[in-house]
């Protein structure tokens, strides 16, 4: 009402109601003798008038958009459907896969957070985004891995076994004629992994009791190192008394946290052999491994190597009536290690990715862009190295033992392997863990 009291005050000659359809149009001249109450009577009729203008213009704005579809107000977001795996069939699967470790805290996924991701934190995260999975839990979908490698090691040959979802019923999965119409595992989970972690074959029909872990009957190794300063003819000498049946409580690290009381292993081959024109490798297959064994086989055949211990203390090492304990020393780097292949004691049908396909090729140029990046990361290593003046490093009477990262570790004084101070027994190591469970949990039924 303010803004019609203003008007006739103002005496303007015409006005627009621009909120208006239709506009109103007021000559003023005709209330300058009106009285107060006529004016008011007057505004009101007017202000009815606006009123019914607006009506109808939201009306008919309403009416436009009913024949449009289209909405003013934004419409909200619907939640994504939950994805129900129990409305879609599965199928037991393993999987072949390769990666470079120096950038993962190891294959296995942790309870805990690690600085660095795991390799199977990764897998699982790309399966369950893409629904192949349900969870990042891996006893809800029977999973199994062949090999498992430690922070750093690389494999090229990894192989899990699992349930998966698939677009088949149980009878057209058994049918290779209808593998065509299946899930394209490969491809769909190399779009969602890093360059470094690649699935290379699928395996779709494996045996009922198929394990990855417990049918594998052999996994094979691969260590890498410069022959440069090593006596390549002793340390072959001395890989090859690994072979057969023996304990190797003092080649690896000792966990209680697994109880074992059964260091013997199965070497089947271990040599040392030529790899290519730059490295010399430590090749070993065996049916199982300790954890950290290979590295710690690897550590004394450097020593050999450098003439720091002869060939029997390989030997002496395997004997636990001559050393019953394991002496203290240090591993051997884990870059240089590789998980080579896997063999299994049943036949399995691997499918392997199509070289030739569209999809295949697209996503293969992502090794080929990782390997570049690396080639030119060496050549420009090398141009550091050329740039810099040549230096003659003198040890000064100290020892440099070779740890297969081209640092090694320096010692004052080389103190022989049977002269050195001793890690705990494998008693002692597995006591020791059962007394820290036992009063964990006396501590936890106290709190409670």
């Amino acid at each position: 009402m303010g803004f019609w009291l203003n008007f006739f005050k103002s005496g303007s000659k015409t006005v627009t109601n621009s909120g208006s359809a239709t506009g109103i149009a007021v000559d003023s001249s005709k209330y300058a003798n009106w009285n107060k109450e006529k004016l008011i009577k007057r505004i009101i009729e007017l202000e009815s008038v606006e009123s019914n203008d607006v009506g109808i213009s939201k009306k008919r704005k309403n009416d436009e958009e009913t024949v449009t579809g289209k909405s003013s107000k934004k419409s909200k977001k619907k939640k994504p459907r939950e994805f129900d795996f129990s409305q879609h069939n599965t199928r037991f699967i393993a999987l072949k896969f390769a990666y470079l470790g120096w950038n993962y805290n190891g294959l296995a996924l942790q309870k805990e957070a690690t600085k660095l991701p795991t390799v199977e934190s990764i897998l699982l995260d790309a399966m369950n985004k893409c629904k192949l999975v349900p969870s990042m839990v891996p006893q809800d979908f029977k999973f199994s891995r062949c090999g498992r490698t430690d922070k750093g090691v690389s494999a090229m040959s990894q192989v899990v076994s699992l349930n998966v979802r698939s677009n088949l019923t149980d009878d057209e999965q058994m049918d290779p004629i209808n593998d065509s119409k299946e899930l394209d595992y490969a491809h769909i989970l190399n779009q969602q992994l890093p360059n470094d972690i690649r699935v290379s074959a699928v395996a779709l029909r494996l045996p009922e009791d198929f394990d990855a872990r417990f049918s594998c009957k052999s996994r094979h190794y691969k260590y890498l190192f410069s022959s440069k300063g090593l006596d390549l003819e002793k340390m072959q000498e001395a890989a090859k008394l690994f072979e057969g049946e023996n304990d190797f409580r003092n080649f690896c690290k000792l966990d209680g946290s697994k109880q074992i009381t059964n260091y013997h292993r199965n070497v089947i081959s271990s040599n040392i052999m030529k790899y290519n024109d730059k490295f010399y490798c430590f090749d070993l297959i065996g049916s199982a491994f300790l954890w950290h064994q290979v590295r710690c086989m690897m550590a004394n055949l450097f020593l050999v190597g450098q003439g720091l211990e002869e060939i029997t203390m390989i030997s002496n090492m395997l004997n636990i009536e001559i050393t019953p304990q394991k002496p203290i020393y240090d591993m051997a780097n884990d870059l240089p290690l590789i998980l080579f292949d896997c063999d299994f004691d049943c036949k399995i049908e691997w499918l392997n990715t199509n070289v030739n396909d569209f999809k295949s090729v697209k996503y293969g140029k992502a090794v080929d862009a990782l390997k570049l990046n690396y080639d030119l990361k060496a050549s420009l290593t090398q141009l550091f190295e050329d740039s810099l003046p040549s230096q003659e490093f003198s040890m000064r009477g100290k020892t440099r033992i070779n740890t297969g990262d081209g640092l090694g570790r320096i010692v004052s004084r080389y103190q022989k392997m049977g002269k050195r101070d001793v890690m705990a027994s494998v008693d002692v190591v597995n006591a020791k863990f059962k007394r820290k469970q036992e009063n964990k949990k006396l501590d936890n039924s106290q709190q409670s």
